[in-house]
């Protein structure tokens, strides 16, 4: 977790080692629309005393489903301009295949579980997004 910008690079060069055939990056970025509306800008907020150790599990989780795996993943929280990224995930692995299936279940489980929260700031109004629902905020 950080109020800072994200950098995949640097998370891929966490993950890289020699044993590494493959490493796949899933990088979030803030777009400009969301349910047909322009967004202008995010803010994320996090319960970062749960979100870290949950991270963190997810992480284990990858290494112990896909042996020789080694992760690294980062989530912003604050104000996120459009362009920027919010979230990423890297996994390194022997071969693409696990690396690809460990990357996506690892961000995915990150955004089933991870409590993280997102407000959109659009034109028609402000959003708290959960799931994939919007709710009105204030």
């Amino acid at each position: 977790m950080t109020t800072g910008p994200l950098d995949a690079r640097e998370l891929e060069a966490a993950v890289t080692h020699p044993g590494a055939g493959a490493i796949c990056t899933f990088t979030g970025i803030v777009r400009d629309n969301s349910r047909g509306q322009s967004v202008t800008h995010l803010d994320y907020e996090a319960f970062a005393e749960m979100a870290v150790p949950q991270m963190r599990k997810i992480g284990d989780d990858i290494k112990s489903r896909w042996p020789g795996a080694r992760v690294a993943m980062a989530h912003r929280t604050g104000h996120l301009e459009i362009g920027e990224a919010s979230v990423v995930v890297c996994v390194s692995a022997p071969h693409r295949e696990e690396a690809i299936a460990a990357c996506r279940w690892g961000i995915d489980t990150l955004k089933e579980s991870v409590p993280i929260w997102k407000k959109e700031h659009a034109a028609d109004g402000t959003f708290w997004i959960e799931g994939h629902e919007a709710k009105p905020a204030g």
